[in-house]
């Protein structure tokens, strides 16, 4: 069963993801909260307003946390993400030292969570986070969806 204070985050980041989509970036949005569940960053995907390459939501949003904490550390703290993240993404989890990556839905094309690569828990590496997928799958796959099937 989902947390109360992951699907809270989870929220968070699917408005956050509505509102990139809207400004005609793929819709996917990204909130860190600390150890007792407050948001301490937010992002939304920025790519195509910034011409950001690094610019995904989770990027932003741990930028944003770092910042907030005034340390790169983020070992206690979650990202709660609605998208699974790619592989860049799930590198900037493990040298954030973020413990717990949540997700809503999966990515079949380039995930790095479970899907097509497993980064953030490969045992080879020095660092790995617990993993809670599909939380809000269903709204996230949904805005996804929407926002592509518009573009066609």
């Amino acid at each position: 069963m989902d947390s109360p204070t992951d699907l809270t985050a989870m929220r968070r980041a699917l408005a956050l993801a509505a509102e990139a989509g809207s400004r005609g970036d793929v819709p996917v949005g990204a909130v860190v909260t600390d150890a007792s569940g407050t948001i301490i960053g937010e992002g939304l995907n920025l790519r195509e307003v910034t011409n950001d390459p690094t610019a995904h939501a989770e990027v932003v949003a741990l930028r944003e946390a770092a910042a907030s904490v005034g340390s790169w550390n983020l070992e206690g703290c979650t990202l709660v993400v609605t998208l699974e993240p790619c592989v860049m993404c799930a590198g900037a989890v493990l040298q954030a030292r973020v413990s717990r990556l949540v997700f809503g839905a999966w990515d079949e094309k380039a995930g790095a969570a479970g899907s097509v690569y497993d980064v953030v828990r490969d045992r080879r590496l020095p660092y790995r986070a617990e993993v809670v997928a599909g939380v809000e799958a269903d709204a996230a796959t949904a805005l996804l969806r929407e926002f592509f099937e518009s573009r066609r």
